[in-house]
């Protein structure tokens, strides 16, 4: 699924230039170009269609315009986050024509087409965005040309990641026997906490020797309200918004201890010691489990799919007009860095972006 590839949407990996026939091309990869003006169109479609730029920004998780003034404008970082999709779509489906010598039929772009939607609902859902219609109504609101280009992507996408040997496919099957093999990852969790001040750490390591229960330790030392009853901080099912970064935490710990090494938290305008300890794991159902099993399949693909992405990205011959920015070698490889260029302004917009915070312990 191309939303597993395009992970990583804001670190294109190539390399080389590719040189223009005229500055009527915008971007260009190895030879396939998207022109000035099938670019713009693109870019005037998020401001005029508030649920593309919704769906598409929450997708990219990169806001693609911004509000002021009465109206919108594609910031520079949107059209870099666009620049550098489009590029990386290209190549992936230049890689699959290519290199693999396989052309989407018309039955895998209608599939695509399902996928697509699909993913867009799921991501805007992951970024909390309340999108105005829907994601089959988004993809109508494209250009042709870049609907087209966007369904052929998530196609070659699709059958470039169905031909990883480590990667899973999302069938009921297979969702169903990753959650029966992982059943203790998608367990219910009751977690207390402990926030502990600087100054108490040491006498708070103490104590955890002598084997104080997580309750006594809470009480004796966490700074945080939930301390005076033992630290109980709540239960957090695997359709909890928190339930990831809760199972991070939790790690590996057994159940009803303390870590040896804490976290760190800001608290009370300061830093403190977190600790996070499970008091309680209760077998979590597979209808209510499926939506996060389906994200663990999908972290697990993208890193395989990413290796093969990174391979693929970094023997392209990539060039666009600076305009849009310039190619540069970036912590994460080669990619397209944000012009000092003024922007245009377009009509109005009412899509919002908004991030839902990740933890629970404040």
């Amino acid at each position: 699924m191309r939303r597993v590839i395009l992970l990583l949407i804001l670190a294109v990996i190539g390399a080389g230039w590719y040189g223009f026939s005229g500055s009527s091309v915008a971007v260009a990869v190895n030879g396939t170009s998207v022109s000035e003006s099938a670019l713009q169109a693109e870019l005037h479609a998020f401001i005029a269609n508030p649920g593309l730029y919704c769906y598409m920004s929450s997708l990219a998780n990169t806001a693609m315009s911004k509000q002021g003034a009465g109206n919108d404008t594609v910031t520079v970082a949107g059209e870099t986050a666009w620049a550098n999709l489009r590029v990386e779509g290209i190549a992936i489906d230049q890689y699959v024509a290519t290199t693999l010598k396989h052309h989407p039929s018309a039955a895998e772009l209608a599939s695509a087409t399902n996928s697509l939607e699909g993913e867009l609902a799921q991501a805007a859902a992951q970024t909390s965005n309340s999108c105005p219609g829907t994601p089959a109504q988004a993809l109508a609101e494209m250009p042709a040309e870049m609907r087209a280009a966007q369904i052929e992507d998530q196609a070659s996408s699709v059958y470039l990641v169905s031909r990883l040997n480590k990667t899973i496919a999302l069938t009921a099957a297979n969702i169903k026997k990753y959650y029966q093999t992982h059943l203790a990852r998608y367990d219910t969790l009751c977690v207390s906490v402990a926030v502990v001040a600087p100054t108490s750490l040491s006498a708070f390591t103490a104590s955890q020797a002598q084997g104080l229960s997580v309750a006594a330790l809470a009480k004796k030392f966490s700074a945080d309200k939930s301390g005076a009853s033992g630290g109980a901080f709540g239960c957090y099912p695997p359709a909890s918004s928190s339930f990831a970064s809760v199972r991070n935490d939790v790690g590996t710990t057994p159940v009803g201890h303390f870590p040896a090494s804490p976290l760190s938290i800001s608290y009370n305008g300061g830093t403190y010691a977190l600790f996070v300890a499970a008091t309680s794991k209760t077998p979590t159902p597979f209808a209510k489990a499926e939506g996060v099993v389906i994200s663990d399949i999908q972290a697990s693909n993208s890193s395989a799919a990413n290796n093969v992405k990174a391979s693929i990205l970094y023997a392209a011959a990539v060039a666009l007009d600076p305009a849009y920015g310039r190619w540069g070698l970036g912590s994460s490889g080669p990619s397209i860095f944000v012009p000092g260029l003024p922007t245009q302004s377009g009509p109005a917009s009412t899509g919002q972006l908004t991030t839902a915070s990740t933890t629970p312990y404040q």
